[in-house]
């Protein structure tokens, strides 16, 4: 199909117009991290580096950081275990009731990230379970379990299956099939999915804040001193820190999920 000239300009106009519209607000964030008045105006007059020396010596947010990184890992590793579990028991057997539950694993995704949070609050209050870094963990975990899970089956769908039937024709018990044939198979899928899953845990914001407690990550501590005046250098330094913090993991699994799926669409958080 040949497109015209018009076409052309049009279309790379329209790719334009978007990535503008989606980037241009990060890259505002990242310059005014270089600003060097705490008034943020435009234009900036004044460039330096200095916040980000004063946001690398904050205790406060190296806590957040560190909070946010074990919370990021807790999650993924959950998520890495229980998706890839429901991922081969969807794909490798049939059941009354499959479809049911894959569809009642991805719906965690699509619920408003308040409506997790307050079930979730409300459960750890019932059950009388302290706020603190396993109820994140675990308030992560029920929609990190998605994109660990898409990743996997998307993977389980391609394969046919032969290989796995032949391990068990020659011996081989279930363990021994999923260590040396099926998770080979499946291993890049499951990092691209553990990738997205650590990225979309460490900056979430609504449910964190229904199962943290007192304590406070990063995106938390961001929320926190947004509107304080003098913070707001320092805010802008962190933002753009988490902002290249979730890139890199996206990117990885982007290359290494080529071909897969690589999880469902993000809810507005």
């Amino acid at each position: 199909m040949v497109e015209s000239r018009l076409t052309q300009v049009l279309l790379r106009l329209g790719t334009g117009i978007t990535l503008a519209f989606i980037y241009l607000p990060l890259f505002l964030i990242g310059l005014y991290a270089f600003n060097r008045s705490v008034t943020q105006g435009w234009p900036i007059e004044n460039y330096s580096t200095k916040w980000f020396s004063i946001a690398y010596h904050d205790e406060r947010v190296r806590t957040a950081l560190w909070l946010s990184v074990r919370a990021a890992l807790g999650a993924t590793a959950l998520a890495m275990v229980l998706g890839t579990l429901i991922s081969l028991a969807v794909s490798r057997y049939r059941f009354f009731g499959r479809e049911t539950i894959s569809l009642l694993v991805i719906l965690p995704i699509a619920l408003p990230g308040i409506v997790t949070g307050l079930a979730l609050q409300t459960t750890y209050t019932t059950v009388g379970v302290d706020f603190g870094l396993l109820t994140i963990i675990v308030g992560h975990a029920t929609f990190c379990i998605v994109v660990v899970y898409n990743n996997a089956a998307a993977r389980l769908r391609r394969l046919t299956g032969s290989l796995e039937e032949a391990s068990s024709d020659l011996g081989a018990d279930a363990w021994q099939t999923f260590r040396l044939v099926t998770f080979p198979q499946m291993r890049t899928a499951l990092l691209a999915g553990g990738l997205l899953a650590f990225a979309l845990s460490f900056d979430e914001v609504v449910v964190t804040v229904f199962t943290a407690g007192a304590q406070q990550t990063l995106p938390i501590w961001i929320y926190a001193n947004l509107f304080r005046p003098v913070e707001q250098p320092v805010v802008n330094v962190v933002a753009l820190f988490v902002i290249f913090a979730s890139i890199l993991p996206v990117y990885i699994a982007q290359r290494l999920g080529s071909g897969t799926s690589l999880g469902a669409p993000r809810r507005g958080r």
